[in-house]
């Protein structure tokens, strides 16, 4: 039988397809931005979700309102009883140095954003669910409200939020027992260097006991194995005749390896094999002076010409193979961040998506890449406005197979 999640700020969907692998069935999901909520509906065969009553864009107009709040709970608890488990990672680029390239003066408690986790958990205290999932990123464990507070305030007043959750059922006083730990997505099969934070509450009434030999930390499970090679993550997806521009729109070669099995699979399960559709394969139409410049890094073991080096955030060459050390790259909202492999140019939306294991049925709604203002918006003069292309919905999310691999282990331990 599935367990029900419900899936905030989710995104293009990353930990809700993961912890749906897992087991879970989403009966309510949040996203803020229209493109991402897209493709989140887009590849989900769940019609009730797609009703008016069963996703929400901005959560704040959700639970800034305690009718609409209360009511939306006693909705999940009367169609569905005890939800299983509420899931979600505020937007965090508040937090994350790749997220902040942009020289912005606002002070973090100034950035709307940053006080989300008190959204999400007035969600959780209202619907009362068996578990919660918080993810964000490695930078939370630190920052501090203003530049001359105290390194990690942010961190610790996330966990007292939570903490102090508090929930009456008859004469009982509920709370949640809750574990974190921060780890790395290479330790449990994603080829990147990502550190996420990861923090899991059990209601205290249905609390499992921590076991050793199951918990690395907290609640968090143990890793569960190597991240593969990108040679042998997308290299069936290379096409030598690729075009500036242009797409490869079929398989050429049949799947080579496992974690390409894995990948290439239809909605329902079925292989794609040679000569089956591909989408997402479309390639960036760079002009001549930056091909030069990419073949130069693939010639010369990724060093930038000297006339091209800026103090800008510099790109790098994804290596064929990683180093003693495993994986050493993140994907990032920005399709220029890397270089291929073997050929000048940038990766892919479906390389990317790959490299954060979505399968390759899994489509992206929205543009394919767009302006630095219109992607992130300006704080500093009040525009939250942001357009959300597919790099960027890929680069956000949680990697798939991450979020699989705490879904198992959070339905493990909510069964006993």
């Amino acid at each position: 039988m599935a367990r029900t999640l419900v899936d905030l700020f989710a995104g293009c969907g990353g930990l809700g397809l993961g912890l749906e692998r897992a087991g879970f069935e989403t009966v309510f999901v949040n996203e803020l931005h229209q493109d991402a909520m897209d493709t989140y509906l887009l590849n989900r065969p769940l019609g009730d979700l797609k009703a008016k009553q069963n996703h929400a864009n901005d959560i704040v107009e959700v639970t800034q309102s305690s009718g609409e709040l209360d009511a939306l709970a006693e909705r999940l608890r009367r169609e569905h009883g005890d939800i299983d488990l509420v899931a979600g990672g505020p937007p965090c680029q508040g937090y994350s140095g790749i997220g902040h390239r942009r020289s912005f003066v606002l002070a973090k408690e100034e950035i709307p954003s940053n006080h989300l986790y008190r959204d999400m958990a007035k969600f959780v205290q209202a619907v009362q669910p068996k578990a919660f999932l918080f993810e964000n990123v490695r930078g939370l464990l630190n920052a501090r409200w203003i530049p001359t507070g105290e390194k990690g305030e942010i961190w610790e007043e996330v966990r007292q939020t939570f903490k102090n959750i508090t929930i009456k059922r008859g004469r009982k006083t509920l709370h949640y027992e809750i574990g974190w730990a921060l780890v790395s997505a290479k330790d449990y099969g994603v080829p990147q260097n990502r550190p996420r934070v990861l923090m899991i509450g059990f209601r205290s009434d249905i609390a499992p006991a921590r076991r050793p030999g199951l918990v690395a930390d907290g609640y968090l499970p143990q890793p569960d194995g190597g991240a593969p090679d990108p040679i042998d993550l997308l290299g069936d997806l290379d096409d030598p005749h690729w075009i500036r521009g242009g797409s490869t729109s079929r398989y050429l070669v049949d799947p080579k390896n496992e974690v390409q099995e894995l990948l290439r699979t239809s909605i329902d399960g079925r292989l794609l094999s040679k000569g089956a559709p591909l989408t997402e394969q479309v390639y960036g139409n760079h002009a001549d002076r930056i091909v030069a410049k990419f073949q130069y890094m693939l010639n010369n073991d990724g060093q930038i010409p000297v006339e091209m080096q800026t103090k800008k955030f510099a790109q790098r060459v994804i290596p064929k193979r990683w180093g003693p050390g495993g994986p050493n790259m993140t994907a990032t909202s920005l399709a220029d961040d890397y270089v291929h492999f073997s050929r000048p140019r940038v990766p892919t939306v479906r390389e990317w998506a790959r490299i954060q294991t979505f399968p390759d049925w899994y489509q992206f709604a929205g543009k394919r890449t767009t302006g630095g203002r219109r992607r992130a918006g300006d704080p500093s003069t009040g525009d939250w406005v942001r357009e959300v292309p597919k790099y960027t919905q890929i680069g956000n999310a949680v990697p798939v197979k991450l979020a699989e691999s705490v879904g198992h282990h959070i339905r493990q331990l909510l069964q006993g």
